[in-house]
């Protein structure tokens, strides 16, 4: 799942430069095929809760014929602290299992500035006893492969309020 992990990371930060001016990031799903080869589609209908139920489809009956898979798509938590946004990832490794994570962030707006705040795993499964550690360093090197991302993810990382 270290590669999955790694994939996830790297789409993750791909989703937060994205969302890093004020926009709604139009669901993406990346994937990878059995020779190594990768491939994106964005999924834009009229309404983002459909885009993101169309990507999450093709993500559940895997019609790329993957090995793995990474949906990002936008989202509300609700925290102890209240309502947030979030980039919700949910990466596949077909036939093996799944991590689901939430990076919650702060979006632009006229009275905000962008942040970003720690990622946390919202699931993993089919893999015994996640080890946590080794999943979170693959998907932070995963995000720090994407350089430009990861320089607009490390400049807004911030603590919660």
């Amino acid at each position: 799942m270290i590669e999955t992990a790694e994939l996830a990371g790297f789409w993750a930060a791909h989703g937060i430069w994205c969302v890093s001016e004020g926009e709604t990031l139009i669901p993406m799903l990346a994937y990878e095929q059995p020779d190594g080869e990768r491939g994106m589609d964005r999924f834009l209908l009229d309404d983002v809760g459909e885009s993101a139920r169309a990507a999450q489809e093709v993500l559940d009956t895997n019609e790329r014929d993957a090995v793995r898979a990474v949906l990002v798509a936008d989202a509300y938590l609700n925290l102890d602290t209240g309502r947030t946004d979030a980039l919700i990832v949910d990466a596949v490794r077909y036939g093996l299992g799944s991590i689901r994570l939430a990076v919650p962030y702060c979006p632009r707006t006229g009275s905000t500035a962008f942040a970003v705040y720690r990622p946390a795993f919202l699931e993993v499964a089919g893999v015994g006893e996640p080890d946590y550690d080794s999943l979170a360093d693959a998907f932070f090197a995963g995000a720090d492969s994407h350089e430009e991302a990861a320089a607009v993810w490390n400049a807004h990382l911030a603590e919660p309020a």
